[in-house]
């Protein structure tokens, strides 16, 4: 059996090759998870004698790589239980404690002939593999939570997230201030001079600690910051001797570096469209690897991450500081002409600047009137930006003719969507009253704001101190609306805290100024002024004056009418002879085309009765009301529909048109407008 022989010996030299040229650790162990024979080539058992390895476990010869699960997972491959494929393994050999390896150990069972189960591990040495591994998860990760805030701030503390523990023992973020704020970014080089914000720091001695918000740093010269700063380019300090040169030029710097035993440290700037932001520090002090030539590029890679993160929110709060600051030169500084109320306004300027007292008088429909003030808890341009923002949302709130409570609940729910855009914490007080001049009805919630002070015609003082609920932006809820009837020539007072912080029984004093009916509305509030304020306050404040004013009967027409469409033609019929009585037979095309689709609407729609009404104010208001509480849809027919253009139709003749819910059903209005004299 020559050719037998022949593969016999070849077997046999292949295996003696291969268990002692193989390049990985080949292991072969008994069911005592002793080792029987090695590679005597494998990295780590060279110049071993056999009695070093033979007869020890794997774990005994793997000094400095620790696992404690191998030998049980050994137990279970010999069992034929599992096998282990690709398990790695990380550690230090005692050769090179300074050098982490990383070996991937692969463990199967074998049984040659009849003989006993043994175990072949496989042992590789994939340190340069597995670091590129770990490089491409940390940018992964940092791709993935480096981005997703609009803020500085929160883009240097993602960074710092995914670094620390397992790129950097302690990194720190340091942004131009001028970047922070929102300007543009500087060219390269950065003076020394210019001031830097520390936006982020963290370290693994200390996790749970950030970055004061308001410290500002500059970078003696010569270091490897203020040399990054300068140029745009990275520094690597591969091993940090307590006698580097630059070490002496911030004595500071050097003191803190070597109290925490930093031996190695990446100096990285922050460059976007070859304009400097800033620039991070990556520093290690527990972790005994110096960081390398692909360290760097990793770095260089995040700090490029990182800044065009950081441009895009500098970008932001520029544009966001502009338009906020638009939005605050937007309060209204002539309050409209309303025949419900007459109005006078005064806005003070506190010495803070930027403060956010708001005020507001919004024609509402059935010629009522919402009368509103507030004040954005703080001052400063941000908090002068949430109050335009505030105003703004109000105002479209308004114009949807919500309950006062229900506007004061959904404007709470946009002031906590502020806090979380901003970052911190937005909180504001306000009242908002709605006056109706049909009914002489003023029905006001509060979110934690100062009651109004009410007076009647002849200057004597009225109950309406609506409930104080929760202040806007703390998600509390729960408002409250108090109604009360004011007779024709009462005033109401609204104001923000500004105007009576330092006034001692300020609600007594307003009574009394306020009680002079004859007076006019702007000597009123100057007395007011005069009397309550001692030279310039600190924080703005607000006044706004109201004097009501009924609807006069023969400006207004109702009529109740039942649920049947032979009726349409009679509200025809009702609106041209109104029309007639107020000598508008002018508008009676288009007001009969009105009323016919309206009423038509609620027949078909909505629920009985209806009811139709006119009001001759400023401009000819038609509304018809019916018991369903279910909205209207403006929809566009098209040429082959039989129907679907009633409200079309509505919204082609009037002015302006909408729909109000009420406690039982809704009320379709629109207007026309007037033409004068």
């Amino acid at each position: 059996m020559p050719s037998g022989s022949a593969g016999g010996d070849l077997s046999a030299t292949v295996l003696e090759t291969l268990f002692t040229q193989a390049p990985m650790g080949l292991y072969v162990f008994d069911e005592e998870l002793r080792i029987v024979r090695y590679n005597t080539a494998a990295r780590g058992v060279r110049g071993l004698p056999s009695d070093a390895v033979l007869g020890r476990r794997l774990d005994e010869i793997a000094e400095g790589f620790d696992d404690p699960d191998l030998v049980g997972l050994c137990r279970q491959v010999l069992a034929g239980e599992r096998r282990v494929r690709d398990r790695l393994i990380r550690g230090r050999s005692p050769g090179a404690p300074d050098h982490e390896m990383v070996i991937s150990v692969s463990v199967f069972r074998v049984r040659p002939g009849e003989g006993r189960v043994l175990g072949v591990a496989v042992v590789q040495d994939v340190t340069e593999r597995q670091g590129a591994a770990d490089r491409l998860d940390i940018l992964h990760d940092a791709h993935r939570a480096i981005g997703t805030s609009l803020d500085v701030r929160a883009t240097a503390e993602a960074l710092a997230e995914v670094v620390v523990g397992r790129f950097a023992d302690a990194v720190t973020v340091d942004v131009l201030d001028d970047a922070v704020r929102g300007a543009a970014p500087a060219e390269r080089p950065v003076d020394p001079a210019v001031p830097l914000r520390r936006v982020a720091f963290r370290s693994v001695n200390d996790p749970a600690r950030r970055a004061s918000s308001g410290e500002l740093t500059t970078f003696p010269v010569p270091t490897p910051f203020t040399q990054s700063l300068s140029d745009a380019s990275p520094r690597l300090v591969a091993r940090l001797a307590a006698d580097a040169p630059w070490l002496a030029a911030d004595p500071e710097r050097a003191r803190r570096l070597t109290d925490a035993g930093v031996h190695s440290l990446l100096v990285v700037p922050l460059v976007v469209r070859d304009s400097v932001l800033g620039v991070a520090g990556f520093y290690r002090h527990r972790d005994p690897r110096p960081y390398d030539d692909d360290d760097l590029s990793l770095a260089e890679q995040l700090a490029r991450r990182t800044a065009l993160s950081m441009d895009n929110a500098r970008s932001y709060a520029r544009e966001r500081t502009v338009a906020t600051a638009l939005q605050r030169h937007l309060l209204p500084r002539t309050p409209p002409e309303l025949t419900a109320v007459d109005t006078a306004c005064l806005h003070l300027p506190g010495t803070a600047g930027g403060g956010g007292d708001w005020y507001d008088v919004i024609p509402l429909s059935g010629s009522r009137v919402a009368l509103t003030v507030g004040d954005v808890t703080g001052s400063g341009i941000e908090v002068a930006a949430a109050m335009g923002q505030l105003r703004t949302a109000l105002t479209t709130l308004a114009v949807r003719d919500p309950a006062p409570e229900e506007l004061l609940s959904c404007l709470d729910g946009v002031t906590r969507s502020l806090t979380r855009d901003a970052g911190d914490p937005v909180t504001a007080s306000c009242l908002y009253a709605v006056f109706d001049p049909v009914t002489r009805v003023c029905t006001a919630a509060s979110a934690g704001h100062a009651a109004p002070v009410a007076v009647g015609p002849f200057g004597e003082p009225l109950a309406f101190e609506p409930p104080a609920g929760p202040l806007l932006g703390t998600g509390r809820g729960g408002y409250e609306a108090l109604r009360v009837e004011l007779p024709d020539g009462s005033l109401l007072a609204l104001y923000t805290n500004g105007l009576v912080r330092e006034a001692p029984d300020a609600r007594t004093t307003l009574l009394r100024l306020l009680g002079q009916p004859d007076r006019a509305l702007r000597e009123l509030a100057d007395d007011v002024v005069y009397t309550l304020m001692h030279g310039q306050g600190e924080d703005d404040a607000v006044l706004l004056l109201a004097r009501t004013r009924g609807l006069e009967e023969d400006r207004l027409a109702e009529w109740t009418l039942p649920g049947d469409p032979a009726v349409v033609g009679t509200a025809r019929r009702l609106a041209d002879h109104q029309l007639a009585a107020w000598h508008l037979e002018r508008l009676a095309f288009t007001t009969e085309l009105i009323v016919s689709e309206l009423v038509t609407n609620a027949i078909r729609y909505g629920t009985g009765p209806i009811r139709l009404r006119m009001i001759r104010d400023r401009g000819l208001l038609c509304e018809v009301s019916d018991g369903s509480s279910t909205a209207p849809h403006l929809r566009h027919a098209r040429a082959t529909d039989e129907g679907g253009r009633g409200l079309g139709i509505v919204a082609q003749l009037a002015d302006r048109w909408g729909t109000r819910f009420e406690r039982r059903g809704k009320t379709i209005w629109c207007e026309q407008e007037l033409e004068s004299d």
